[in-house]
């Protein structure tokens, strides 16, 4: 293992493919035991970055380091001691939860592989299906095999690719508790998620849009960056109400939260005075408000603009 001060530290990285300029100078820093949330629309080049820093693929332009490996000349020494879990599900369907573990154990050359495997089954709560075909498992237990073949070897770092996508809340809570013992213990963890609650869970957040990096920090601070003002109106009609007041120029965006409508700008008093005959209280803005905001300020990979 290579000496390193952050798990990943990449400037600069820029991918095409044709004349799509998928991602466009991204630079980030996950530090050790650090878990960083990767947030964006579909299409915004998450998948590709992860890419880029497990090895899959070779930046066209950038430099950096994963796990003190160099990212362009030394991909085979990432893909080694990196674990990467895919979007879509890549383990073999019928065999069992073991029989999977024990042949990626096999691919992988580790010694002693039985007691690897019983360890990665009782970390991650598997012991009791262990016989189970994986054809036959939820989406949450998975997941839960997933990542245990991607601890099979004890990686340093961790690059997951929308993991929780379609599994229940409680797999997802189960999920994240695994993760946070994990980045407890030193392991760095980059996970790309639509979810705001997963999102809130994480040290650090980095927020990317059609290859742009837009945002970067923890979630107090990239809400604070914006200095966004935002309310919240109740009432009867609020679609009626939003359609009237996104006119105003004194307004930046109004989303429908259930019952409630949030509204939001950059000038207090003035959004005030445009609700002055609505019910409605100041609030504070939440990262889903703001994410909601950059998304609506940038422009696709095609050059027209985003619209929710």
């Amino acid at each position: 293992m290579s000496t390193y001060e952050n798990a990943i530290d990449v400037r600069g990285l820029n991918k095409y493919f044709g004349d799509k300029h998928v991602v466009k100078d991204l630079s980030l820093q996950v530090g050790r035991g650090e878990i960083l949330g990767f947030l964006g629309p579909n299409g915004s080049g998450k998948t590709t970055a992860i890419r880029m820093l497990c090895g899959l693929l070779t930046p066209d332009s950038g430099e950096g380091h994963c796990l003190g490996y160099d990212i362009t000349t030394q991909s085979d020494a990432i893909k080694r001691e990196a674990g990467y879990m895919t979007q879509k599900f890549s383990y073999w369907e019928d065999l069992s939860i073991r029989e999977n573990l024990d042949f990626v154990a096999r691919v992988y050359e580790l010694a002693n592989r039985k007691h690897v495997v019983d360890e990665a089954l009782e970390t991650l709560g598997l012991t009791s299906r262990s016989s189970q075909l994986a054809r036959s498992l939820s989406g949450g237990w998975k997941q839960r095999l997933a990542l245990a073949a991607c601890m099979l070897r004890h990686p340093k770092l961790l690059l997951l690719d929308e993991p929780t996508a379609g599994v229940d809340p409680n797999a997802r809570r189960d999920f994240w508790e695994e993760l946070h013992e994990l980045a407890s213990k030193g392991v760095s963890v980059l996970i790309s998620t639509h979810y705001m609650d997963e999102a809130e869970r994480c040290h650090k957040l980095a927020y990317i849009a059609y290859g742009n990096l837009l945002a970067k920090g923890s979630a107090q601070s990239i809400i604070e960056e914006q200095k966004l003002f935002t309310y919240e109106v109740t009432g009867e009609r609020l679609m009626e109400i939003s359609k009237v007041i996104e006119k105003d120029p004194a307004i930046e965006q109004t989303v429908i939260f259930g019952s409630t409508l949030h509204v939001s700008g950059k000038n207090s008093e003035a959004i005030e005075e445009v609700l002055k005959t609505q019910q409605f209280k100041s609030i504070p803005t939440s990262l889903e408000d703001v994410f909601i905001y950059l998304m609506k300020h940038t422009r696709d990979n095609y050059g027209e603009s985003y619209e929710l």
